[in-house]
């Protein structure tokens, strides 16, 4: 990309964008640019209205009877009909339900008796939760787990297995190419279990149109339904009907109030229900869904991945090493880079109004949700490293200090 040669040219794009309207769904602080929603997004009017409204209203008078006049009993089948319309899945295919961690242990479970190979590969560079899961799901079940350096892909996708695979990269937004690993993985009888957290709201995913046949992702960040927001499953409808999750709720049961003392499941992906759904997350979840109504999911897409470009091509103009694909088509929806001092640095960007996270040992990630986030901002925060790094402000004792949470 061709950077602006101005503050005014910048000014111009964001004139110019047409997802600008959606930035005012949001709290945001005038003096603060919010670079961190990959991590946790920021609440909307939308969703602070919902879960009010489920406080004042729903529990506060409708109590117990809510589940019915409220909707709360389908709330958490009829979000995940939703967010099949951002991941190009069908309606009865999606659930929302507790976290990524648990989900990808219940599909890895449910999947293993139709594989060949009893055998997990998850990648080495995987984020850590993940790989955790996979480790332990191999304890469990008496069978091996491999872990998958980068370029030895096809031997996970040949194994015939199960592979845990996230279609973003969580460090340095590497973006999968999904089809191909579905058209590979389908020749061996590989499943793929797809971590979608760092992708779903920002990338024009389409699990039909790829083959896709599991996943499962989080909507706490470019959904920003809130942190400890619930995850979403997702089961193509050829395996609904031979998977069996190792952890049946009853909710998930065909028949829930008749109480019957053996499992039976629905015909969706409901199915996978486990306990008691969070009422309050569910309904801010369905008051930050609200913000993607109207919006062409590749439209998202578009905008972030110019938002990225515009990133990365001031970054290397400033002689900074990017870590991150240099291609939208190839990158996902953060741009990470790779600094000296690079925590000090996040610090003091911090300081001047500039929210980034920082990953050990020497990752800044700048978050680029196309729902608020403008091009000026990114002029600003690049603007913003040049001068920090030049100037040596990152070089003060207050920036070293290190917080649990970075």
């Amino acid at each position: 990309m061709e950077i602006p040669k101005n503050r005014d040219a910048v000014l111009a794009l964001d004139a110019a964008d047409p997802l600008a309207d959606k930035r005012s769904l949001f709290h945001l602080q005038e003096d603060v640019v919010y670079l961190v929603g990959h991590s946790l997004g920021p609440s909307s009017m939308a969703s602070i209205d919902a879960v009010r409204r489920c406080l004042e209203e729903d529990w506060k008078n409708g109590l117990v009877g809510s589940w019915n006049s409220a909707g709360w009993f389908d709330m958490a089948k009829t979000l995940g009909a939703k967010i099949s319309g951002l991941i190009g899945a069908h309606p009865k295919e999606v659930m929302v339900t507790d976290t990524v961690s648990t989900n990808i242990f219940k599909l890895a479970i449910a999947a293993l008796p139709l594989v060949n190979a009893k055998v997990i590969y998850v990648d080495e560079t995987e984020f850590p939760t993940d790989q955790y899961m996979a480790d332990s799901i191999a304890r469990i079940k008496g069978i091996s787990c491999n872990r998958v350096t980068t370029g030895d892909e096809k031997r996970a996708l040949n194994s015939g297995g199960i592979y845990i695979k996230s279609a973003v990269g969580f460090r340095n937004s590497n973006r999968v190419n999904m089809k191909d690993y579905e058209e590979a993985a389908a020749k061996s009888g590989t499943l793929i279990i797809w971590d979608l957290s760092h992708a779903t709201g920002v990338v024009a995913l389409d699990m039909q149109a790829v083959g896709a046949r599991l996943a499962t992702g989080c909507t706490y960040k470019y959904l920003n339904a809130g942190p400890g927001a619930p995850s979403f499953l997702y089961v193509h409808k050829s395996l609904l009907s031979d998977m069996t999750t190792p952890l049946p709720g009853w909710m998930g049961h065909a028949r829930p109030f008749s109480f019957e003392p053996i499992y039976a499941p629905t015909d969706n992906s409901s199915r996978f229900a486990s306990g008691t759904p969070p009422i309050l997350s569910l309904s801010a979840l369905g008051g930050a869904l609200s913000c993607f109504e109207g919006v062409d999911i590749h439209d998202l897409e578009e905008k972030s991945g110019k938002l990225g470009d515009l990133c990365v091509a001031m970054a290397e103009s400033m002689g900074l090493c990017i870590s991150s694909p240099k291609t939208a088509a190839h990158r996902g929806g953060h741009v990470s880079l790779e600094l000296e001092n690079a925590y000090a640095i996040s610090r003091a960007l911090h300081d001047q109004g500039f929210q980034t996270d920082f990953r050990t040992p020497s990752t800044i990630r700048f978050g680029l949700s196309p729902l608020y986030i403008r091009y000026i901002d990114i002029w600003n925060v690049l603007q913003a490293v040049n001068k920090i790094i030049k100037e040596k402000q990152w070089d003060n004792p207050k920036y070293l200090k290190r917080y649990k949470v970075t």
